[in-house]
This record gives structure tokens, sequence and C-alpha cells, in this order.
């Protein structure tokens, strides 16, 4: 059979004008005429920046790529799209990620690449990627950047994110110094790299991994680790392979592939953003993922992984007792095995070579589970009908089956005005509402549903509250929060209706989150709500909002989802 022909030879095969100023530009770079002789074109597709301290090293790791592009017969060209730094960018990354996958998509198919490397880290940088890259189809690895080193305070392991969190919860409740807090700001984060905890960013790289987009072992190798660029730059030689094998995300990223990353979420205890992220790149495939299906695969998966937030261990231990790949081994015959990765060869295949952990503190034995459910539960009732998520393992167990009184804040303006406020009535027993935070009303779907305890309560002893909004949280958050509401406040949803006083009703287990008003009082409410006014009227914030889906569809626009 013929090789097939090049896509990149579209710009410079034969002798038409426009191929011969086209290899005259990249001559003017410094190649030599050599590389136009049907070498494979290999697009890097680089997030990197230095508004993204996750994604600083990726130039290093680029380099890595490059040799092996070249050592495998390939043409190395590297390319820049946006990058989403998680701590820097306002109002949410998550306003930008559909505008990155967009910038990736275009970049993707516009240029002479015949397949891509993708370079990513940071939180939405990772799904953005896989975003683009499934709709423009192309043959396709991803290369993380791999986790932080974690900190150390007074002989305590830091894990990014998650002990920021709680020590910052020791400052506002007067038990840690000003001067305590500062030395803890000055060790937290010790290199380049994501959050050291099961994060998004960490728990999207797993799921890379467990979708076959990237060669086993990527996820959990330290960013600063020499095996990150060794793996790298294997990557750089096998998309030269997937080239040559015509090796595409859409012969992939299939329905069975995406089943396999929702159960390995589940043991990992992954962040609640996952469901968001999975939904919307299975979108660009025509693959409908429905919040049930989440709800199903965590009733049927144990949780296996002892990592932070909902564990006690950070990702360089996890990546010492084997990574990824020994979680797959351990929750094989769970999976669909059969599946095609980017390796070229099946899950099966890749896990026949993979021992088990030898550290099982750390990733647990299918059959001795930390417990017997996923990570993440899904919740519907009178106040989610369209449904909300909860990480139920990083939840106070005390909490799962609670009710309580409604205190409510309209915005996040009002949260920070009022939540210290010591004539706020709210007592342990309150549950906490935050309306209009959701992707049209934050906007853009901030990190702000992991709401903080007001002051007065945390002097008091009280550690964590039901907090519920339509908000997301960091994948490094811990507490009982009830997320992702849908539909959205800013829209409708029942939560715009919610008042201070009213009586809420969570019941994890039976998976319910109800508002106990009666039906004729919310058809009075309802007379009387109007929608809010609109963050923007012009530009990408415009386009956000008229074409975002809800939660429960992960978020795209409406315009890139797959027909199906």
């Amino acid at each position: 059979m013929p090789a097939k022909k090049l896509r990149s030879q579209e710009w410079f095969g034969g002798s038409a004008y426009e191929a011969s100023v086209r290899r005259a530009w990249l001559r003017s770079e410094g190649f030599g005429a050599q590389v136009f002789g049907g070498k494979p074109v290999v697009g890097i597709c680089n997030s990197w920046s230095e508004l993204n301290n996750c994604n600083a090293h990726l130039r290093q790791v680029a380099e890595a790529v490059k040799r092996g592009v070249w050592a495998a017969g390939g043409f190395p060209l590297e390319f820049p799209t946006i990058s989403l730094g998680e701590l820097f960018m306002k109002p949410t990354t998550m306003l930008f990620r559909n505008l990155m996958a967009m910038d990736v998509e275009e970049m993707i198919r516009a240029n002479p690449i015949d397949g891509v490397v993708l370079l990513c880290g940071c939180d939405k940088t990772t799904p953005a990627q896989l975003m683009g890259a499934a709709s423009a189809d192309i043959p396709a690895i991803m290369v993380t950047g791999g986790p932080m080193l974690a900190g150390n305070w007074k002989g305590n392991v830091l894990g990014s994110g998650t002990d920021g969190r709680r020590y910052f919860q020791e400052l506002r409740a007067g038990r840690i110094t000003d001067e305590q807090w500062c030395e803890i700001e000055g060790c937290i984060a010790r290199s380049a790299g994501h959050c050291t905890v099961m994060g998004t960013a960490s728990t999207m790289a797993a799921l890379a991994e467990a979708l076959g987009m990237t060669l086993p072992g990527n996820a959990a190798i330290p960013a600063v680790d020499s095996r990150r660029y060794q793996l790298a730059e294997a990557s750089g030689a096998r998309i030269v392979e997937m080239i040559r094998q015509d090796l595409r995300p859409s012969r992939i990223l299939t329905r069975a592939a995406f089943e396999n990353a929702i159960k390995t979420d589940m043991a990992i205890g992954g962040s609640t953003n996952a469901v968001v992220h999975l939904v919307a790149i299975a979108g660009r495939l025509g693959i409908e993922l429905p919040l049930s299906e989440f709800d199903r695969i965590s009733r049927q998966t144990p949780f296996l992984v002892n990592v932070k937030p909902s564990g006690a261990y950070v990702m360089e231990d996890f990546f010492y007792a084997g990574g990824l790949p020994a979680v797959l081994k351990e929750l094989a015959p769970l999976l669909d095995t059969t599946v095609l990765t980017a390796t070229g060869r099946t899950l099966e295949e890749n896990l026949r070579s993979v021992e088990r952990s030898t550290n099982r503190d750390v990733i647990r034995p299918l059959d001795q589970p930390l417990a017997p459910e996923g990570g993440t539960a899904i919740l519907y009732g009178s106040l989610a009908p369209g449904g909300a998520v909860i990480k139920q393992t990083a939840a106070s167990p005390r909490l799962l089956r609670h009710r309580g009184r409604a205190v409510v804040f309209a915005s996040y303006d009002d949260l920070r005005a009022r939540i210290d406020d010591p004539a706020l009535e709210v007592d342990a027993n309150s549950i906490l509402v935050l309306q209009n935070a959701g992707p049209k009303g934050g906007p853009g779907f901030p990190e702000w549903g992991h709401l903080p305890i007001p002051a007065k309560l945390l002097k008091q002893g009280v550690d964590d509250m039901v907090r519920i909004s339509d908000a997301r949280m960091s994948g490094t958050s811990f507490g009982t929060d009830v997320l992702h509401v849908a539909p959205e406040s800013a829209v409708g949803g029942p939560l715009a209706l919610v008042r201070t006083g009213d009586e809420i009703s969570l019941d994890v287990e039976a998976r319910r989150l109800d508002l106990c008003v009666s039906q004729g009082e919310l058809n009075r409410r309802r007379a009387q709500w109007r929608p809010p006014a609109p963050h923007y009227t012009r530009g990408y914030g415009k386009l956000f909002l008229d074409h975002v889906t809800q939660a429960d569809q992960g978020c795209d626009f409406d315009f890139l989802r797959a027909c199906g």
C-alpha cells in the first residue's frame, strides 16, 4: 500500500510559486533544504508563559520533544498558543478555556503540520488542548508539565493549594501568626509545575493518560525530574510514528475510552472540574456524557488513591508508588482494556509489563479501597434539576446528610462584604449559599464554590459547613461543597429563588439536594425574579455569554460541539 500523502506537502510540495515561497520563508529561519524531503512536520503546541508558573518550564520540555522528533525522522516546528494561568487571570481561567481550545484547533488546522505534540499543565490548558486537538483531528499526543515539588514547613509536607487553604483558614482563626503564614508562603511552591495534590491539573493529566492520549506514566512525573524530559523525547519520537499510522484522536477518544477515564477519575478522587471537562471533550466528538453516567460509574468504582485533598499524600508519593499505570493495573477488571492508545497498542498491551504498586497505602488494592464509591457524586432534586456535584471523599462524613437554614449571598462581592461580619446570623448548622457564580453569572464559572467559613465560626472551632453554589471550586479544595448547581441562578434556575432562612436538605447517599419551600411560594418568587444585567455587551465576553452551555453540558460553546 502506498504511503499516505503528508498533509504538509499541500504547503511545501511541488514546483508552484506558493510552495517555493513557503520553503524559502522557512529556510530563512536557518533550516536546510533537506527538511522538505518528505519528512513529517510535527507541530509542538506550547502553552508556555511566564504568567503561568505551572507551565513556565515547557520551553525546556519542547526542546526534549524536538530531540525525539528529529531522531525519528520528523521535522519539528514549535508554535505558541494562549496560556491560562490559574491564579493570575481574572475573573477566571474558565472564561478562556474555550478561547484557548479555539486557538489550538485553528492553529493546527491552518498550519502545515502532519501531527501535533500538545504541551500543557495548568488546570484549563490540558482540557483546552484536548478539545482543540479532538476537533482538528490530526495525529496528536500530549505531554503534561508534571507536578511541582512539595513544600515542607516545620516538618509537615505541604501540598500546594490544599495546605495553603488549610493554613490560611488557621490564619483567619488566629491559630497561626502572620509571620508563620509568611514562612508558608515562601516554601509551599518550590518549583515550576502544577499543584502537587490531586487538584484539577493532576486530575486532567491523569485522565489524559487514562484516555490514551499520552505515553504511559506521563501524569505523575515531577516537573523537574529528568524522566519528564525523557518522556517528552519519547513522545516526540512517537508522534512521527503516529503520523505514519494516521492514528488520530477520533480513533483513541471513543466512548469506551471516556468511560475508562470516568472510572479512573472516581478511583483517584479527582477534581470535580473533571466532570465539566470530560463532558466538553466528549462533546467535540459527538459523544454524549450525561451526569447520570458519572454517578452510575461512581457507584461502581471504589476510591483507591490516598492523595490530598481526599487523602494524606502528595503527587510525588503517588509517582513513587507507581503513578497512574499502577492505578490502571488495579482497575483493569473494571476497564475496557481493548481501547487503542497513543502507543499504537491497546490498554491491555500497555498494562502487561506494569507491576502493581508496592506502596499499598498510597495506591490501594481494588479489594481494599479507601471507600467503596468514587470521589465524585452527582446530586439531583428540586434545587438542582439539571444536577450538581460534590467531592464526597473530601467532605465531612457527618455533613453528607444534613438539613439546615440557608444563609444566602447574592454575589461574590456580597459574600466578601458580609462573610466575616460579626452580626451575620449564621451558626455551624447553617448552609452557606452563593448565587450568580455560574457560567453566565460569574461570569465564566469561577472557582468561588469553596465558600469561606465565617471568621466567628472558625474561632469557635468550626472546620466545615455545607456550602452550595452554581460555581466551581479548585480541585485542591476540601470540604462539604455542593457545586455546579444547574441550571445556574443567572438563567433562572431554582438556586436564584433561595432566600435566607429557607430550609435546604442534602442527602448524598440518596443523591438528593432539595429546597424545602412550597411550590406556591416558589411561584411567587419566580414571578418577581429578574435576570441580572449581562456582564459583557461586546467582544469575546459577549460571545461567551451568548453561546456557553450550562455546567451539565460541559460549558463549551454550542457551535463547537460535534453533531454526534
